[in-house]
Formats: C-alpha cells, structure tokens, sequence
C-alpha cells in the first residue's frame, strides 16, 4: 500500500512538474512575442530585438543605436542583454574593503532590475518612442498575440492599466530569465567541467587574464564562482571609470538640440548622473559588463569607440603611456590601479584576446 501511494505521489508530483514548465514555457514565448514586435515603436519597425539581437549575443554591431526614428540616435553602445538576469538588484556593498555600487540595469545602473528596467526603452524618445505608456498598451491590444496574452493573464479589452502593464512586465522578464539569456555553453565552460584541453595560447591568455601581476582582468571580471551551478559570470557587477576617451564621431552630438543640448560639448557621466545618485562620487563609472560572449559584441566601451578587442586589450595596457588615446571622456575617479601600463608582450595580448573567445557561448567538441 505504501509503495503504490509513492508511486501515486511521485506520478502527482511529474504531473504538476509538467504542468508547471509548460505554464512557464508559455510565459516565456509570450515575453518573446512582445520582444520581437516591431509594431510596439512609434513609428512601428523596432523592437527590442532590433538593438539586441540573439544572434549577437543580444546586443548588435552598431557603435551607438539607432532610434525607431532613423535620425536619432541615442548616446551609449547598445549593451549586450545575455546574462544580465543574474545581475544583482542595484544595492551597495563590500568589495576589497570599500563600500561600493554593485548591480542594477542599464550601464548607469539606473533600475534595480530587469522588472523596473522594462519600459524605458518602450517610452525613451531615442529609442522605441512611444508617447506614452496608453499608446504601447494600445498597441499591444491590437497586437496578433494579444488574445494569448490576455487569456493567460485574465485580461480583456477593459482591464485597468496598470494590470496591462505589470502583465507586460511579467511576460518579458520571463523571457529574459530564460535559458536563452544564459546558455552556459562556452568552450570555457566545457573547460570548467573536464571535459576539453585549452591551446597553448587559450591557457596562456587565462593566466594573464587571472594573474595579479600580468592583465589582471579578474579583479574587476571576476573569475570567482557564482551562479547557474557555480559558474562564473565574468563580472563584479560593480562600476568603475577606466579612462576611456570621447568617441568623436558618436551621431548622439549631431541630433536635434531638443534631444542633445549640449552638442559636440556633450559628455557621458555615467552613474554619477544617473537619478538615484545624490552626489557624483560616481561620475564618470559605468557597470562592468560581464565579458561572456564578449566576441560577439563589438563595438566596445560606453560610447562604442573601439572596434576591435585588439584594441581594447592595447588600451588596457597602454592607457598611460601612448597619447594615442586621448584624454579620458570624464577625468575623475579614473582607475589608476588595474590598468594602463600592464607591460604585457604582444604575445600575451594576443593570448588574452584568443582566451576571451572561448568565452563565446555555442562551442562545439
């Protein structure tokens, strides 16, 4: 009798496992739904897959993003979405002894989370510029998949505004939390389990990447373990201003100055100007990026001014020393410790940059 009740029990227990996945499943794909609509920009022909697109590791190739307006452009590189649902909410906390920022979406970390990072770019003018939250709802009412949406949320054509919206809310978050966000699936992460060799140079470049005394990425790109079955993230979630120049040809200073006051004059600040910030101890620093699938998302840095992760790797290791760079875009709380004179051998550099792309997800034995 006890045995035919365990099994009774563990049938029940497969069922509801099923039922539940497949609820979530179906949560997901209506997050996609949503997220692949052009129809949701003003004027339509944007989404938000336009600017992170799977296939680049959801981000794209443009040095700044180009609006559902073409003649406007936003000021900052489009930042790749893969792993940004393991990004802690913003909070501030210990890192080697100091209090810091840590966490947060955007690059200035201006929401806590993905749930409060959702509709800016529906509304940001630069951006999908929709006038207002009624005209995104409206839109997505008339949308093909609406009747699946709202039969899963219990909506109708009448149902109050703000349901709408959190339902919205909901239906991407879960499609950002999904496993298509987070693959896992690196050659580094084969690596991690014993399951490949790494080359001559792939070793060679993650010993200079985790060494204190050669590139030591580590200490901001954080080689510790973390989360999905303890897998590193490559990244501290923290911010920092490592002296990167003005990008002179950003299309953001040429816009109307109804958008763009300041003109050629602009500068980015980062988050010492983001809105949750009472003071600009935190001028100038953005979020470190996670470097997963880093390959992928050229160009590089805040504003897009470097091309290549040759280039990056030579800025790392030559900031100080080569006028080639320029002044830093904003010139305080520049990092003077972990970066611009590395005195790494062109065949380090070279090895750093080969170690980087086994951080690509999608490798194949």
């Amino acid at each position: 009798m006890i045995k035919m009740w365990i099994k009774i029990s563990l049938f029940s227990l497969l069922i509801l496992t099923s039922f539940s996945w497949a609820k979530l499943n179906k949560l997901e794909n209506l997050g996609k739904s949503i997220f692949n609509d052009t129809g949701l920009s003003e004027p339509i022909g944007q989404s938000c897959s336009s600017c992170h697109q799977k296939d680049k590791a959801f981000a794209n190739n443009e040095m700044i993003f180009n609006g559902a307006n073409n003649q406007l452009f936003g000021n900052r590189n489009t930042p790749s979405i893969s792993y940004s649902q393991f990004s802690p909410r913003f909070k501030y906390d210990e890192i080697e002894g100091q209090i810091v920022p840590v966490g947060g979406q955007f690059l200035d970390g201006r929401s806590d989370d993905l749930a409060q990072q959702v509709f800016g770019p529906f509304l940001n003018p630069l951006e999908m510029a929709n006038k207002d939250e009624s005209q995104l709802l409206d839109k997505v009412k008339s949308a093909s998949y609406w009747i699946k949406f709202s039969n899963y949320f219990n909506l109708n054509d009448s149902s109050n505004h703000k349901k709408i919206k959190d339902s919205i809310i909901r239906a991407i978050v879960a499609y950002e939390k999904s496993e298509e966000f987070g693959l896992f699936t690196s050659k580094y992460d084969y690596w991690l389990n014993g399951q490949v060799r790494f080359t001559y140079m792939e070793q060679l470049g993650f010993r200079v990447f985790e060494r204190k005394n050669k590139g030591n990425c580590a200490a901001c790109h954080s080689l510790k373990k973390q989360h999905k079955d303890d897998r590193p993230l490559l990244t501290d979630f923290s911010y920092d201003n490592i002296g990167v120049p003005a990008n002179s040809i950003n299309p953001f200073y040429q816009i109307p100055k109804k958008y763009n006051p300041q003109g050629k004059q602009y500068t980015d600040y980062g988050l010492g100007k983001s809105p949750r910030m009472k003071n600009g101890n935190y001028i100038g620093m953005f979020k470190v990026p996670s470097l997963r699938n880093v390959e992928l998302t050229a160009p590089y840095m805040h504003n897009g001014v470097f091309n290549t992760l040759k280039e990056v790797v030579e800025f790392y290791n030559s900031r100080d020393l080569e006028s080639k760079w320029g002044k830093p875009e904003v010139p305080y709380n520049v990092n003077q410790q972990e970066l611009g004179d590395l005195q790494l051998t062109n065949l380090e550099q070279d090895a750093l940059i080969v170690f980087m792309k086994t951080l690509t997800d999608g490798y194949q034995k």
